[in-house]
């Protein structure tokens, strides 16, 4: 799926880094699995908010990962870097607070960012549907909302974004509508196409190549 700002390909993260040179991209903001655990099954995996248990959880990525998110990208924000300790002695961390009060979930979650030292708080609701046209397609779906504060802080049009797991295409809405040149996958087919779709029906005026 490519626009004029966005490249979208529905392959493996590690095979899309390896095709660019050392800081390629401005910054990269990625939400790698988190690695703590399935999802619990319900009546559809991705309809109404609904998943089945999913194996991608379980772990988290390995260490070459993220050494090729610092190769490629000047700048990074790694959400979930509490799970993995992708903190930098360079840079800080930034605290979403979801407005969660369920006790079995997280209230907050901590991205480490690599430019500035010390801890920026931004609280953004999310309402267990987070898809800002009410529809959920993947079940860490992070709201539009989110990303366009990221833009609005650590970013500027123009600027080439990357992220390695899309997921349900918050990012890509977020970046159109900012101006950003984002360069973005996911490997799930499902998730792929439900993205692909939700990006098309809410930048419907895009005229896609």
């Amino acid at each position: 799926m490519r626009t004029d700002n966005l490249d979208i390909r529905n392959m493996d993260c590690m095979e899309l880094m390896r095709e660019y040179p050392d800081n390629h991209f401005d910054l990269a903001v990625v939400d790698p699995p988190y690695g703590i655990g399935n999802f619990i099954p319900q009546d559809g995996r991705r309809a109404g908010g609904n998943f089945d248990a999913v194996e991608w959880n379980n772990a988290t990525p390995d260490e070459s990962y993220f050494r090729e998110v610092v190769r490629v990208s000047k700048e990074y924000i790694i959400w979930g870097a509490n799970y993995y300790n992708a903190f930098s002695e360079l840079g800080g961390a930034i605290v979403w607070d979801k407005n969660q009060h369920n006790p079995k979930l997280s209230r907050c979650e901590i991205a480490a960012e690599s430019r500035n030292k010390r801890v920026a708080y931004v609280s953004i609701t999310c309402n267990g549907i987070n898809g800002d046209d009410g529809t959920r397609i993947h079940p860490c779906q992070k709201p539009v909302k989110l990303y366009d504060w990221i833009f609005a802080n650590y970013a500027e049009p123009g600027m080439t974004i990357l992220d390695t797991h899309m997921g349900s295409g918050s990012i890509a809405i977020a970046a159109h509508y900012a101006g950003m040149h984002l360069t973005a996958c996911e490997l799930d087919e499902d998730y792929f196409k439900a993205a692909c779709e939700r990006i098309d029906r809410e930048t419907r005026q895009t005229t896609f190549l």
